[in-house]
């Protein structure tokens, strides 16, 4: 048979170079890699100690310890969410980034387990992250999963580790939080580039069902992030004006995130 007659079939071509970024924030997670013996237990105190009467110190007390349940509460439901991006993802390079992501999860849990315990154990769980827990999970599609644990939830927390971090200088608490802002600063980057990459070619009902489960989400998280256990109720409401404030500012930004996604956001309802 003659060049002429031989039947050229071109082999399609497997471009994986736009899971780069997926791949970059991959190799950031395992270099930002820490464990818990790294933390200074022992050397700091666990949470701001009190001052004053032993009643007034057992009160301050109370009060992070309720602070510190709710971060765990929140790494217990993430690392449900984590194990599920993993067993959901069927591209190679986002699965190998869902591990580290499962493994900082659960090591944020440990770290959360740890220090509740120094503070006096578990205590009242927050009803509206539980909402958003079942939320996430009960996703049906993958981009949906994407977009709701790491596009919004993983940036929108990011501002309270740093607040909780400036307001308990010199503890264990700080430490964490401050690793934590790195950590979930990292998932959300991956999120990201991993979700422009489901969206890339996503017929339009993507589209119209991600932005259905916005609005389901946002007015969840406002109130998980108004949310005060018993302990902390006086103190909300005193900052309640600012906290406010502060959401509404999150709120906006994680709908400027949605957008630069290529995603319509005219139809996104925010609470307030």
């Amino acid at each position: 048979m003659s060049v002429e007659q031989a039947e050229v079939v071109e082999e399609p071509v497997d471009d994986r170079s736009k899971y780069a970024g997926v791949l970059r924030f991959y190799n950031l997670a395992k270099h930002q890699e820490w464990m818990l013996r790294d933390l200074p237990w022992g050397d700091l105190p666990p949470v701001p100690e009190g001052k004053g009467s032993p009643q007034r110190q057992a009160r301050r007390q109370d009060v992070w310890r309720s602070v510190v349940m709710q971060q765990l509460q929140a790494d217990v439901l993430a690392c449900e969410m984590a194990a599920q991006l993993l067993n959901a993802a069927p591209d190679p390079e986002a699965r190998l980034y869902y591990t580290t992501m499962v493994q900082d999860e659960a090591r944020h849990t440990e770290a959360w387990l740890k220090l509740i315990g120094q503070v006096g154990g578990e205590g009242e769980r927050d009803p509206h992250l539980d909402a958003l827990g079942h939320m996430f999970l009960e996703a049906d599609t993958l981009e949906e999963k994407v977009f709701l644990m790491q596009v919004f939830f993983e940036r929108l927390i990011i501002p309270r580790f740093r607040l909780i971090a400036r307001s308990s200088r010199g503890t264990i608490l700080e430490d964490i939080c401050n690793r934590l802002a790195i950590d979930d600063g990292i998932h959300h980057g991956a999120g990201m580039a991993y979700e422009r990459v489901l969206l890339e070619n996503a017929p339009k009902s993507v589209e119209t069902t991600l932005i259905d489960a916005a609005n389901r989400m946002l007015p969840e998280f406002a109130a998980h992030a108004l949310w005060r256990p018993k302990a902390r109720e006086m103190i909300g409401h005193l900052m309640e004006s600012r906290d406010r404030e502060r959401l509404k500012t999150e709120l906006d930004h994680g709908v400027r995130l949605a957008q630069s996604l290529g995603l319509n956001v005219s139809e996104v309802q925010l609470p307030f």
